[in-house]
Order: structure tokens, then C-alpha cells, then sequence
């Protein structure tokens, strides 16, 4: 991980965790439920919290949402960010109800006074402030000025809101410039990590369904990471917010800045494969979902590069014509009919 982290960025505390300088990169999610729905908000936080999530943010439209938080977060375990737009209000609830972080945009909530009231009062509790600037949501002066949605425009964007907080000596500063556009996130966040040393939130907004998102989502922020930029991610999908954390996590796990928990390698099959590797390599990751160990396994499908790579790791099945080799730490520990392996790998996996 550290080869990756170039720059060092402001850290900053949120909750009981710390993003930013040396902390580690963090996997945001956002609830979809109701937030006046407490139970229904509370139970699908604590399902994040499962899969790895480390901040959650929960949508506050009005007052009742922001009342909820207060109860919310009694019952979670991770820092909860309330998300508000245009009313000032909210935000003062929010932050008297607890909240550890805002996500704001200070330029549309109201004017100075306004801004200075959120400002002052999130700064009495040590609550830091996210400025979110979308693509889809620049300012008129901003758009006309560049003509078009690009990144210096998102840029721009952000360094005004980032002023208004300074010029209010508001300097817990956590910024994100997402756009469905990935070469322009991309481009975005490399100007911005030029002009600025707050931490950085990264993020493909809109990135689609689950498929294409992941995708979309694993380039632009897997870009940014490898060279070091970025301090917290969200991956924004149209589908189960749960899958949004693990692919943020195997997009870490994948760039070396998660060094725990299971690593899976797989073999893709070819001609030579005379195992069912497809439906193996499934199951086993399938029941291997909430498994902590900090272990590599490779599933292969037969002896060209299967022996070599399940030597490298911990546990790992190389396939032959019918049966599967378990080598473990490098040995050959046996030989197992296909309709068994899987089963035997589980069984040798929990022993490790």
C-alpha cells in the first residue's frame, strides 16, 4: 500500500475512524431506505457493516429524516454522514442529532449567514464537511463560463466551495468531483489533488447497474488509487447497496491497499480444463463470502499453470481429469473427486 500513497492529504476525523495522511482508504455506501424509516435504516446499515462498510450516508429531505438520525445512530456501529441540499436547517439538525460528517454544498443552502451557522456548528463538534460536486449539477455562471460539463469546470466548482468554508476559518474539508463520465472523473480528480491537500472522496457518479457500474467504477477509481490519489471511495450502483461495498473492497484488496481477508484466484478455462472449475470456483467463493482469513486460494483448472499457482498460495486445487490436486503451503496434501473437492477444500480451509 505504501508504494501507492503519493500524496499526503489533510487527515481528517470522522467519527471514531480518521480519513486522509496516513489512514487507510476507506468503502463508503449510502442507505436507500427511507431515513424516517428508522428500523428498516438501522437494519440495512447494520447488513453494510457485514460486508466491510466503513461510513455510511443517509439522505435528509426534511425534518422528520434528520430527526430519525438521532436514533439511527444509536443503533449502528460506523460513522453515519447526513446528505443535505438547499436547507440550512437540516443541516443544524443533523448536526445536533449526532451525525459524525455533512455532505454538503455550501453554495446552494442559503446565504452566508446560513452557511456560516452550519459552519460554526459543525466546528464546535468536530463534525467535518464533504463538499459534493456532480456533473450534472454545476452552477449556471460556471457552465457558461466553460460551455460544457468538463473537469476544469468540476474543479472550479469545488474550489469555490471550498472558499466559502475558508473564508469561514472552515478547514475540516473532505472534497468529491464525480461525474458518469470516467475519463473526465478521472482527469477531475488529478487537477483537483494538484490545487488541494483535503482528502479526497472518489467516485464514478451514476456509474449504472451492477455490471457496467462495477466496471465503470473499478477503472476510474483503480486509476486514481494506483497513483496514489484518493483517501475514501463509494461505488455507486443501481442495485443492492451491499454489492457496492464489495466491489469497493475488492477494488482495494485488488490494488494491494487491503492486505487482509481472503484472497480468491481463479483460472478463466480453457480446452485442457477437465473439471466443472466454473461451478467449483462459484461455490467456493459463494461459501467463502463472510470468511476473514487473512488466506490466497487458488481454484485451476488443470496442470499447465494450476500446480505453479496453487503453490503460491495458501490452499489451492489444481484440476485433472476428474479429480482435484489440494496443495496446501506448497504440498500436495491430496487427491479428491471432483464431486468431493469442493467440500474437502472447505474442510482444509477451516483448519488453516
Amino acid at each position: 500500500m505504501d508504494n501507492l500513497r503519493v500524496s499526503k492529504t489533510k487527515k481528517i476525523k470522522i467519527g471514531n475512524i480518521y480519513i486522509g495522511g496516513d489512514s487507510k482508504v476507506t468503502t463508503q455506501s449510502m442507505t436507500n431506505t427511507d431515513t424516517r424509516d428508522v428500523d428498516a435504516t438501522i437494519n440495512q446499515i447494520l447488513d453494510l457493516e457485514k460486508v466491510g462498510c466503513d461510513i455510511v450516508r443517509c439522505a435528509v429531505p426534511d425534518m422528520e429524516a434528520a430527526e430519525a438520525l438521532k436514533d439511527i445512530i444509536k443503533g449502528i456501529h460506523i460513522p453515519l454522514v447526513a446528505d443535505i441540499h438547499f436547507d440550512y436547517r437540516l443541516a443544524l439538525k443533523s448536526i445536533e442529532n449526532g451525525i459524525a460528517k455533512l455532505r454538503i454544498n455550501p453554495g446552494n443552502i442559503g446565504s452566508i449567514d446560513k452557511i456560516k451557522l452550519v459552519a460554526d456548528a459543525a466546528k464546535a463538534k468536530g463534525i467535518p464537511i464533504r463538499i459534493g460536486v456532480n456533473s450534472g449539477s454545476l452552477e449556471k455562471d460556471i457552465l457558461e463560463k466553460h460551455g460544457h460539463v468538463c473537469a476544469e469546470a468540476l474543479v472550479e466548482s469545488a474550489l469555490r466551495h471550498v472558499k466559502i468554508l475558508e473564508s469561514l476559518n472552515f478547514y475540516d474539508i473532505v472534497i468529491s468531483i464525480k461525474s458518469s463520465d470516467v475519463v473526465m472523473m478521472i482527469k477531475s480528480y488529478k487537477l483537483l489533488a494538484d490545487k488541494v491537500n483535503y482528502p479526497l472522496h472518489l467516485g464514478v457518479t451514476e456509474a449504472g447497474t451492477t455490471w457496467r457500474g462495477t466496471i465503470k467504477s473499478s477503472i476510474g477509481i483503480g486509476a486514481l488509487l494506483a497513483e496514489g490519489i484518493g483517501d475514501t471511495i463509494r461505488v455507486s450502483l443501481t442495485g443492492d447497496v451491499l454489492d457496492e461495498v464489495k466491489v469497493g473492497k475488492e477494488i482495494l484488496k485488488s490494488l494491494g491497499y487491503i492486505n487482509d481477508g481472503v484472497k480468491f484466484v481463479s483460472c478463466p478455462t480453457c480446452g485442457r480444463t477437465q473439471i466443472n472449475l466454473i461451478a467449483i470456483a462459484n461455490e467456493v467463493e459463494e461459501r467463502l463470502k463472510e470468511c476473514n482469513k487473512n488466506i490466497k486460494i487458488a481454484i485451476m483448472g488443470c496442470v499447465v499453470n494450476g500446480p505453479g499457482e496453487a503453490r503460491e498460495a495458501d490452499i489451492g486445487i489444481a484440476g485433472g481429469n476428474g479429480v482435484g490436486l489440494i496443495f496446501k503451503k506448497g504440498e500436495i496434501i491430496k487427491t479428491v473427486k471432483e464431486e468431493e473437492l469442493v467440500e474437502e477444500l472447505i474442510r482444509e480451509i477451516d483448519k488453516l
